[in-house]
């Protein structure tokens, strides 16, 4: 088991108090035993603090003992790929054999927001992604990068001048291409399950029945990324589940977002929903592939996943809202998801 954290925003909550919530849940992940701990990139949205995913990393890594942590994902078309590179090596240096750089090709913002990242620094050509992946691969090395100057000389390139490990690299998507490029390449790879269920089957079986072996990864490798809400009973989980339910709503009908709901908020707002209307019905949707209920039943629809997919590791982003007389620096409901399903695991 390994969590997702796009460290959620709730009304009436700073981003200070929410990255501490984050940083809380990750020590708790520890504990717990949890394998892994991701954070994601997104920019400019008012429910979401996870726009820097190697800050993160830093921190988490700087408050754990053993629990691997990373990014799900770094969205690549938004950096330099040598930056990337030397922000990874440094972490690797920080906690040796605990990081991994998951990659992604989408911009994980608006095309303002893309515009305006690609005027103010140094990105990646998103049709050079393939190449900026084994680029970056290859830079964290022991050996670095070689580059044949105009003049022909070979210059020597390392994001940090003496590695001892190299981060785990791991491709993210919700299309064939990732998983494609990941079977070419001989990585890992990730299918975005949590955003877009839509395909899993088949995305799958293409990575699988595609893959290369590479030297690091003889064998594919891959596991599932699903939303999860676990309370002592199935009605509270639902309630807990409503803020980012109804944000995904808004979200998927072109909507303004705001900050999250709190738990109290979104049932108030659903009173008023017509019960055949646009938004009752997304959420209907959403929670035919949501993990909400009790830990007994999470823990056998975590286990079904596993087995219908045959994967050995299944990626939670615990998606439980908070409560309005709950601390602003904690995160209750998401506090216990972990807590539970790891009891009824």
């Amino acid at each position: 088991m390994s969590v997702l954290d796009l460290v959620p925003v709730r009304s009436g909550q700073t981003s200070a108090q929410a990255l501490a919530a984050s940083l809380e849940l990750v020590v708790l992940a520890d504990r717990l035993g949890f394998e892994r701990y991701w954070f994601a990139e997104h920019h400019n949205m008012a429910a979401v603090a996870a726009s820097s995913p190697p800050v993160m990393i830093a921190a988490a890594a700087a408050r754990t003992s053993r629990i691997r942590v990373g990014s799900g994902g770094v969205m690549l078309p938004n950096h330099a790929p040598l930056v990337v590179a030397e922000q990874f090596a440094a972490l690797e240096a920080v906690a040796p054999g605990r990081i991994d750089l998951g990659l992604g090709r989408a911009p994980g913002s608006d095309p303002v927001i893309t515009s305006l990242l690609r005027a103010t620094g140094p990105t990646a050509d998103v049709d050079r992604f393939p190449q900026h992946v084994t680029d970056i691969q290859s830079l964290m090395g022991p050996d670095g990068a070689r580059l044949r100057l105009t003049s022909g000389e070979i210059y020597d390139v390392r994001a940090t001048p003496a590695a001892a490990g190299v981060p785990t690299v791991w491709l993210l998507g919700s299309s064939d291409y990732s998983a494609r490029l990941a079977a070419e390449l001989g990585l890992p790879y990730v299918f975005a399950n949590h955003f877009s269920g839509q395909g899993m089957d088949q995305i799958l079986a293409l990575y699988r029945d595609g893959y290369r072996p590479s030297e690091e990864h003889p064998e594919p490798r891959t596991f599932l990324t699903a939303n999860a809400v676990v309370a002592p009973t199935s009605d509270e989980a639902y309630d807990r589940a409503l803020p980012h339910l109804r944000q995904m709503a808004r979200l998927r009908s072109g909507q303004r977002l705001g900050a999250l709901e709190t738990v109290e908020e979104a049932v108030r707002a659903m009173a008023g929903e017509p019960a055949d209307g646009a938004v009752a019905q997304s959420i209907e949707s959403m929670l035919a592939r949501w993990l909400v209920g009790d830990g007994a039943q999470v823990a056998a629809e975590v286990r079904g996943l596993a087995d219908r997919y045959g994967v050995e590791e299944v990626m939670l982003v615990p998606v439980a809202g908070s409560r309005a007389d709950e601390p602003l620096d904690a995160t209750p409901g998401r506090t216990q998801t972990l807590e539970l399903l790891a009891d009824a695991l």
